[in-house]
């Protein structure tokens, strides 16, 4: 599902954006939610939780409390990827979209042909970036996981832990499916592990060296092991 927020001091700014985003994306025939903040306070202690929680912030630069080019920046500090859209009225802060690097502005008072343009860009950054995570489903929650955020997977029977360097999910899963939908940073050590080798520090004695953590190699695997984490170190 597509998760977008509407982030702007005016009550019915918000309204009339949103209405104008729910007509287009329905056209679209999109899977999504919108939901909405009064301050750029809010829109961060949503983000405080879940960091991938939005995949497009529609921002308005002039609010109370901090700014949106402020609230911006703190996005970009924990997120790199989600897409942000400044709304302003006035053209002469669009050059302050560069910095936070936001995908494109949109003036007050709205003209559907441009929210229309720009959700279409949006979509399509998206789609582009959207093999950089990994969807974990939790009961009826989901959570995106950034790929270079995950350590490992463990298989523990019918349940599988991901472990990130903030938090470990628990879901039900079989790895032998995970590992088909990974890039080739990630490798098999083991029946029950599944490790980023990005964060492999060191290999000895038939264990990986993982974050801190020791994790052990099966000896059928060992050789292919060996030969990733070295071309991981010639990269």
């Amino acid at each position: 599902m597509l998760r977008v927020c509407i982030c702007d001091d005016e009550k019915i700014q918000r309204s009339e954006l949103k209405s104008i985003i729910n007509r287009e994306l329905e056209l679209k025939e999109v899977d999504f939610s919108i939901e909405e903040s009064k301050d750029g306070e809010t829109l961060m202690s949503v983000l405080a939780k879940d960091k991938n929680y939005f995949d497009i912030i529609f921002l308005d630069i002039e609010m109370y409390g901090i700014d949106g080019v402020e609230t911006a920046r703190q996005i970009r500090a924990l997120n790199d990827t989600v897409v942000i859209i400044f709304v302003t009225g006035f053209a002469d802060y669009v050059f302050d979209g560069y910095e936070v690097k936001a995908l494109n502005y949109i003036l007050k008072p709205y003209k559907k042909e441009k929210i229309a343009d720009v959700l279409s860009e949006a979509l399509k950054q998206i789609d582009a970036i959207q093999n950089k995570f990994f969807i974990v489903q939790l009961n009826s929650n989901s959570y995106k996981l950034y790929l270079n955020d995950i350590i490992y997977f463990i298989s523990d029977k019918r349940k599988i832990k991901v472990k990130t360097e903030g938090n470990t999910y628990e879901f039900y899963g079989k790895l032998d499916d995970i590992e088909k939908e990974l890039p080739n940073f990630f490798i098999r050590i083991h029946q029950r592990y599944l490790v980023n080798l990005n964060f492999v520090s060191s290999i000895e004695n038939n264990y990986i060296e993982i974050n801190g953590e020791k994790l052990p190699i099966s000896r059928n695997r060992y050789q292919d092991v060996m030969i990733a984490f070295v071309k991981t170190m010639l990269r």
